[in-house]
């Protein structure tokens, strides 16, 4: 078992096995072709590899990443897998390892209920905007939900505005010790663009979408303008028009016509624009979630050690240095395999910040101070 568990946790082709365990159970979910039977199948053996992996803790935050794009994205409609395979991962680490994932399920089940009212609402208030933009919402619970690093400070045009501002009005009036925050960075838009060639339906982020409309008034922008008309930052404002102009399909045009985007350049729509496709997915500019979720696991990783030298050294009182790390990494094995060397930082880390002392006459002894 121990030389199975070592063959497991060793890395292929640069990849770690909770990176390659989370992105396998992710094609599986979003393969549409495969039988119920057979996703059944699929899970049921990939969990069997579960229980080996050391880094169960950096398997529930990448999972959970994927799972937020799956259910935001709508690449899932099958709710059922998802519940059976958190079953699975829950039998293994208990409740608390599957809490926000089944809470991200509620939610995605709460916010079709949701928007089914808000639907409703036009007909109840005269006053809803009726711009003949069809707008949906989904209400996530941020305690549930990964954080998502982006700018907020985005203006928005006037049509999105005033539905953002009944929505709004009608969700208060039924939860008024609730307070939404808009995250437009995980919103998508289809909008139709109209070329020398044709009529295409794109679709984009509500970044993207919002850049575009500026040029229904302008013909040309330069990039400072966009940047202030948009309120955003500069590398926020480089990275959205380099999707715009120097990606797969360049809706913009850029002056002058050189790559990457600079400060000084300016942009016009593309009316010769031309695709085969009557309907584009524009690519919107991704972070580096593997090392993201890795910052945070690892941040994480020093609570949860820390808790662990604090129990037992309070049940103890006393305890030597190398029986207090043998325990600690006992205790926390289930959810990861830490370094010894990382719990001997946390102990002089916890002795600086007064929780523990060492012996004066023993310093390989730790005393614990209440």
């Amino acid at each position: 078992m121990a030389a199975f568990q070592s063959f497991c946790n060793q890395q292929v082709a640069g990849n770690s096995i909770w990176e390659l365990f989370v992105t396998f159970c992710d094609n599986i979910f979003t393969n549409r072709n495969m039988a119920y039977s057979d996703v059944e199948d699929a899970l049921e053996k990939v969990a069997k590899i579960f229980p080996y992996i050391y880094d169960k803790d950096m398997v529930a935050d990448f999972y959970r990443k994927k799972l937020a794009d799956r259910l935001l994205s709508h690449k899932n409609s099958h709710a059922d897998y998802e519940k059976s395979m958190l079953l699975k991962l829950r039998f293994e680490c208990g409740r608390q390892f599957t809490f926000k994932m089944v809470g991200m399920l509620t939610d995605r089940a709460l916010a079709v209920k949701i928007q089914s009212n808000f639907e409703e609402y036009p007909s109840q208030n005269p006053l809803h905007p009726c711009s003949g933009i069809e707008f949906s919402v989904t209400v996530l619970t941020s305690g549930f939900w990964p954080s998502y690093r982006s700018p907020e400070s985005l203006l928005l045009p006037v049509e999105m505005v005033r539905h953002l501002e009944s929505f709004t009005e009608f969700y208060i009036r039924e939860n008024m010790n609730r307070r939404l925050t808009w995250k437009y960075s995980l919103g998508t838009c289809i909008i139709i663009g109209r070329f020398d060639q044709g009529e295409i339906q794109i679709v984009g982020t509500t970044f993207q979408t919002s850049a575009l409309l500026l040029f229904n008034v302008e013909e040309r922008l330069s990039f400072s303008e966009v940047k202030s008309q948009l309120n955003l930052e500069v590398q926020d404002t480089v990275a959205l028009l380099n999707s715009l102009a120097c990606s797969k399909y360049k809706i913009q045009c850029k002056i002058p016509d050189t790559e990457p985007v600079i400060e000084t350049d300016c942009f016009e729509s593309n009316a010769n624009f031309y695709s085969k496709n009557r309907k584009i997915r524009l690519p919107a500019p991704t972070a580096n979630v593997k090392e993201n979720v890795g910052k945070a696991v690892f941040q994480d990783r020093h609570h949860i050690i820390d808790a662990s030298i604090v129990r037992i050294m309070k049940s103890r009182e006393t305890l030597a240095h190398k029986e207090l790390v043998m325990q600690c990494i006992e205790q926390v094995k289930d959810m990861f395999k830490p370094d010894v060397k990382q719990v001997k930082k946390r102990i002089e880390n916890l002795i600086d910040r007064k929780y523990l002392q060492r012996d004066k006459e023993n310093p390989e002894m730790y005393i614990y101070l209440p």
